[in-house]
């Protein structure tokens, strides 16, 4: 892996997909504009028909773009597959049953002349434990990390994953974020699409929103909280009255969930909001916190439909 301070490992400008099915049309992607620097981790989040995916795939050279222009580690994506630089985790395509896991790993290393790496992604991809089991009967969890780790072998400069962590665990998918982050660390840039949004937002240092094939948001993971306004306050009263007193505090203030008589409610001001809770509607067991990343997905996505 050889890594170019400075450069951009993805570089999608003007990008625009369009697919047509007999008298149907579908622009699945309107107009990307993405730059993506290495050694980023970068999420892609959106509802199903977001473009995701068909971004992935241009990026993969699997498909062509209708306009615009994709420059991977500054080459094209059919020149930066070839060379080895960019690897993937997809979530379609098979592995070989009947081999074990470990022949799974030597029969591609020795197809990419790289059998000196096959202990060490081994290990890093925690295989070892499992590597006399046939993949037949490893668990969807287990297949993607062999996935995971024959993409590794060439020692790419980028790495693409599509829901990467389908059938994991959740101890999996921590160990497998684990991994990623020292993958990064050394200088990999990696992408993942994913719907868990606790991924993105404990795992991306970028978020990248997409909704109707455009992009809606773009920033840090952290920063994308603030794009909505206003913060989350839940309390408890004694009485469903009081609540609803405290709904009417202004034109900002409206419930978000209620579990019995505690309420969760968003609003501006959440200083002089949770003073007239203590002061005048008998609120008590007061938490404030910032939106989530989820709220901001919601909220943004719905914008942009």
């Amino acid at each position: 892996m050889e890594t170019i301070i400075g450069a951009n490992a993805i570089s999608l400008s003007a990008v625009e997909k369009t697919f047509t099915s007999g008298k149907s049309t579908v622009q699945a992607v309107r107009g990307i504009n993405l730059q993506i620097e290495q050694g980023q981790i970068v999420a892609l989040l959106g509802p199903n028909g977001a473009g995701k995916t068909t971004t992935i795939d241009m990026m993969l050279g699997l498909i062509s773009p209708s306009s615009g222009s994709i420059r991977v580690l500054g080459n094209s994506p059919h020149q930066a597959i070839s060379s080895g630089n960019v690897s993937a985790v997809l979530q379609t395509g098979g592995l070989l049953r009947d081999l074990t896991v470990r022949e799974t790993i030597k029969v591609i290393a020795a197809m990419q002349e790289c059998t000196e790496r096959i202990d060490s992604v081994m290990e890093r991809t925690s295989l070892n434990k499992i590597a006399k089991r046939k993949v037949g009967k490893c668990s969807g969890g287990e297949q993607q990390r062999i996935k995971f780790a024959l993409a590794l072998l060439p020692d790419p400069d980028v790495l693409i994953l599509d829901e990467p962590t389908a059938g994991m665990d959740v101890m999996a998918r921590r160990e497998f974020w684990q991994t990623m982050q020292s993958e990064a660390t050394a200088g990999r840039t990696i992408i993942f699409a994913t719907h868990y949004l606790e991924e993105a937002q404990n795992f991306a240092q970028r978020t990248v929103l997409m909704s109707q094939g455009q992009i809606v948001a773009d920033g840090a993971t952290e920063e994308l909280r603030h794009l909505i306004s206003g913060r989350v306050v839940s309390a408890s009263f004694t009485t469903e009255s009081q609540a609803d007193q405290a709904r009417n505090f202004d034109d900002s203030v409206f419930i978000t969930g209620r579990q019995g008589l505690r309420y969760t409610f968003q609003c501006a001001n959440s200083d002089q909001f949770t003073l007239a809770l203590l002061q005048h509607f008998g609120a008590r067991d007061i938490e404030i916190s910032s939106p989530s990343l989820e709220d901001a997905f919601i909220q943004l996505t719905k914008v942009a439909s």
